[in-house]
This record gives structure tokens, C-alpha cells and sequence, in this order.
């Protein structure tokens, strides 16, 4: 009866473990469709995202112009004034008066200064009256020729009294016109009391005052400048030098720009140095400009433009379109949908536009997007912006996203759905 009992006990301990044995393998037999269905779903998405970026390059173009387009000549010059003159008196003395104040605008002729001059003055009026005593003895002197020859025509003296008398004119003559000679010195060296402007143009400071002693070509009075007209001294570099010597001879015009929005001044080309600056490799010029209203100043410093030349019927493009490469100078034009590559030749590149040959005018060159490019690479035109910066996409573009959308959200909820028990 125990035994019997005892077998009861046993089956009834073994059942739990037989329970627990059929649910395992119940649970790893779901477990294994969900992990199979979640890898079905990884690997599409995992084969999407290896898969190559397809679709054209969105580029934006621009067309090929052909129009004049000038050769200009930039460069950086100097405010220089055209005549600078530095007074100095001509004789030993001391100012006896000024005439003009510092920083005033004189005119050419203008008194300036004056000096002591009692000194020449007494020398003139001491040459003056020997010219006046000699005069008189010249006079004296052809009166007594005109003696001689009437006495000599009534045989009263003979030819050799005649000559004397001849001889006695003309000694007395040229001592007239000595002494007329000393005068004029006399007052020349008079002249150079009154000291006068040479030349037009803003006087500097004055270095002198009433009284002051001055020596010959040594002592600085004042400093004189010409501003109206007024130079503009730079250089041309030496490639464009014969443009530069063309246009000289041409007159051509010279714009002007100050910094700082000082104004632009419009001038003409007036120097072109002899030779070129070997330590540089350009040419020094220099172009005159009117300047009444005094705003170009010597020393101030000016952006100079010149057209040295015109180039008819070029193809005209932006500057931001060419590609400089291991290819060389390339463009980039769309022809049938596809970017073909243009290799091209730059001949002049001024303010953004650039001359160039190896296309035609009309040809659509690529600006914005040519880095992503390659020689027959699809591309589309992207969409031009509105006045207030918002641009429409076009229909490919909007199809392409929105066809793109649809296809990953079920995929995502294909993928999570197996998974639930």
C-alpha cells in the first residue's frame, strides 16, 4: 500500500517537468519565424542602403554672351602735385614786409615779399646818373665830329683830325652803353627785393617774419604748390605697355577713385617713363586731372582705371563658371540633359564677366553645381528662386521625393509586425 502510494507521489512530481519540457519548445519554435521574418525585413533595407545614389545633378546655368567687352588697366597711384617751388630770396637782406598769410591760394605774380633794398636802389641811381654824364659827353663828342668834317671840307685840317674825332664818338659811345648796361644790373638786383609767386598754387607756412635776415639760397621763405590741375602718379605693368603708349598718343581718358567714397575724377594720360623699372618690371606714368574744388589732395592715395583696349564680339561669361583643373581651363555646357565639358581658353577676365573661346555665344555653361560633375553626367536645371527667396521645386524633383516616402514606411512596419507574439 505504501509502495503503491509512493509510485502516485513520483508521476505526480514528474508532471510539471514534462509541462515545462513542451512549453520551451513551443516558445522557441514562435521565436524562430519572428527572427526570421525581422532578418527577411533587415536585408532589403540593409540592400537599400548599399545601393548607389541614382538621379541627375542639380546644376543652374547661364548663357554664353556675345558683346564689346574694354581691356581696363587697374592700378594704385599717388596724388603728386605738378609744380612744387620752394622760394628763396636772390640777395643778402632782411624782410621788410609780408603780403600773403599761410595756406592762402596765390596766383603767379602775386607779391609775396618785400626786402630792404636802400642799398640797390642807391645803386641804381648812382648808374643812373653816369649813364646821364656820359650821354652828355657822347654829345659833345659828335659835336665836335661834325666840326671836324666842315673844317675839313675847307681844307682848314687834314683827314687825320676827321678819324680822331670819328674815334673820340664812338669810344664815348661804348661807354654809354656800358653804362646803360650797369643800370639794368642794378636793377635786377633791385628787382630781387620784391619777391613774387612763381608760379600759382597754395602757399605752405611761412618760415620768416618782418625783420629777419635772409641769405642768398639759403634761407626757405615758403613752399609753394600747384593743386589745380593736380597728377596722379602709377605704374603699368610692362606686358601692357604698348596698349599704354598707344592710348597716350590717342589721348585716352584716366578714371580716378578715392577711398573711403573721397569721389571719382575723370583725367587724361599725360606721362609714360623711358624705360622700365628693372626691380619691379613696370612703368611709371602719370595722368592729369582738373581739380577746382581742391578734393585731390598730394599724398592721397587713388584707385586709377584705363581703357588700353577693346575686345569685339567676345564670348562673354561669368568668371565663377570656369573650372581651373589638371585638365587645364575647362566649362562645363548642358547639351541634350548632360553635361559636356568644354575646354576653353581665357583671354581677358575683368569685374566678374571673362572673355573666353572654345564655345559659342547661346550655350548654356553651368555655374552653381559644377564641383559634382563629370563629362556626360545627367543633369537638371534647378528651379530659379522667387523675388522673395522661396523657390519651387519642379515636378520630377516633387514625384522622385514623394515616390521615395511611400516605399520606407511599410517597410518599417512590415518588418516590426512579425515580431509581436
Amino acid at each position: 500500500m505504501k509502495f503503491h502510494r509512493a509510485k502516485v507521489v513520483l508521476a505526480c512530481s514528474a508532471l510539471p517537468l514534462l509541462m515545462w519540457g513542451c512549453s520551451g519548445k513551443s516558445e522557441t519554435a514562435s521565436a524562430a519565424p519572428a527572427s526570421g521574418a525581422a532578418g527577411s525585413a533587415a536585408a532589403p533595407a540593409s540592400a537599400a542602403a548599399s545601393a548607389p545614389a541614382g538621379g541627375p545633378a542639380s546644376v543652374s546655368t547661364v548663357k554664353a554672351q556675345k558683346k564689346d567687352l574694354n581691356v581696363t588697366l587697374k592700378a594704385s597711384g599717388t596724388v603728386v602735385p605738378l609744380n612744387v617751388v620752394d622760394v628763396r630770396t636772390q640777395m643778402n637782406s632782411t624782410i621788410k614786409s609780408v603780403h600773403f598769410k599761410e595756406g592762402q591760394f596765390v596766383k603767379a605774380g602775386q607779391l609775396l615779399f618785400t626786402l630792404d633794398a636802400r642799398s640797390d636802389e642807391a645803386n641804381v641811381a648812382k648808374a643812373a646818373a653816369q649813364l646821364a654824364k656820359d650821354n652828355v659827353s657822347l654829345a659833345d663828342a659828335k659835336r665836335q665830329f661834325e666840326r671836324a668834317k666842315q673844317l675839313f671840307a675847307q681844307n682848314f685840317i687834314s683827314q687825320g683830325s676827321v678819324d680822331t674825332a670819328q674815334a673820340l664818338v664812338d669810344s664815348v659811345n661804348a661807354t654809354v652803353v656800358a653804362d646803360q648796361a650797369a643800370l639794368d644790373a642794378a636793377k635786377v638786383a633791385l628787382s630781387y627785393s620784391r619777391i613774387v609767386a612763381p608760379a600759382s598754387g597754395r602757399a605752405g607756412a611761412v618760415n620768416v617774419f618782418v625783420g629777419s635776415a635772409v641769405q642768398v639760397n639759403v634761407t626757405s621763405l615758403v613752399t609753394i604748390t600747384q593743386l589745380d590741375p593736380v597728377g596722379i602718379q602709377f605704374s603699368i605693368p610692362q606686358r601692357n605697355l604698348s596698349d599704354a603708349l598707344a592710348a597716350l598718343r590717342e589721348g585716352a581718358s584716366v578714371k580716378a577713385t578715392l577711398a573711403d567714397g573721397g569721389g571719382t575724377f575723370k583725367g587724361k594720360l599725360q606721362f609714360v617713363d623711358s624705360a622700365v623699372d628693372a626691380s619691379s618690371g613696370a612703368v611709371k606714368a602719370k595722368a592729369v586731372f582738373a581739380n577746382a574744388d581742391n578734393k585731390l589732395w598730394p599724398g592721397a592715395f587713388a584707385e586709377v582705371q584705363q581703357t588700353i583696349a577693346n575686345i569685339p564680339d567676345a564670348v562673354v561669361i561669368p568668371v565663377a563658371s570656369i573650372v581651373q583643373g589638371a585638365r587645364g581651363t575647362i566649362v562645363y555646357v548642358v547639351e541634350d540633359g548632360k553635361a559636356v565639358l568644354k575646354p576653353i581658353k581665357l583671354v581677358y577676365a575683368e569685374a566678374g564677366d571673362a572673355a573666353v573661346t572654345g564655345i559659342k555665344a547661346g550655350d548654356a555653361v553651368v555655374q552653381d553645381g559644377k564641383q559634382n560633375l563629370r563629362p556626360n553626367v545627367p543633369v537638371v536645371e534647378r528651379a530659379k528662386e522667387s523675388p522673395e527667396g522661396k523657390g519651387k521645386p519642379k515636378d520630377g524633383e516633387a514625384k522622385s521625393s514623394d515616390a521615395k516616402a511611400p516605399d520606407a514606411k511599410p517597410a518599417a512596419s512590415d518588418a516590426a509586425k512579425p515580431a509581436k507574439p
